[in-house]
């Protein structure tokens, strides 16, 4: 974007100035993340516009994407299909959490809470710090400007009944 200044002659002068985005560290298991939470994304929406999502298009749509070969694969489908198997239930633990329907949360929002409620309920190998903080980055990569901090309130909060014995441990 050229910026204009004033310089000593008086004349304008265009400087061009770069935003400089900050590198991510993309590792194969954050890779797995992002395309999972792009995957619960696209289920989230459809579902929301009235049809049924087909998680197998879905899956074969994110996997045309170059990058996906280097993401953790079975990671991917382990939180892809067990956020979409298990999304009942995994709002039923949500809800109680939220200030707000569920169905008012931003899609990003709701498929950041999905997945760190997944991986808080479901993988007990994932430490529950981990599966805060992966679900907050998500939500700052992808979500509004204050989502993540909602998404860390949430997850805070069902972390401390969902592994009440890890969190009391510190």
């Amino acid at each position: 974007m050229p910026k204009s200044s004033i310089n000593s002659s008086g004349t304008a002068a265009s400087k061009e100035t770069k935003s400089v985005a900050p590198k991510r560290s993309l590792t194969p298991r954050r890779r797995a993340r992002e395309y999972a939470l792009q995957g619960v994304y696209q289920s989230l929406v459809v579902r929301r516009a009235g049809s049924l999502p087909n998680s197998a298009a879905i899956a074969k749509q994110l996997a045309e994407d170059p990058a996906f070969r280097r993401c953790q694969l079975d990671l991917f489908q382990g939180i892809f299909e067990g956020v979409l198997e298990r999304a009942d239930e995994l709002e039923a633990l949500i809800t109680p959490a939220l200030d707000r329907p569920i169905n008012e949360l931003s899609p990003v929002e709701h498929a950041a809470l999905l997945i760190g409620t997944y991986e808080l309920a479901a993988d007990l190998s994932v430490p529950y710090k981990v599966a805060i903080n992966e679900a907050v980055e998500l939500a700052k990569t992808f979500g509004g400007t204050d989502g993540h901090k909602y998404v860390n309130g949430v997850l805070d909060l069902l972390a401390q009944t969902l592994r009440s014995a890890e969190t009391q441990a510190g």
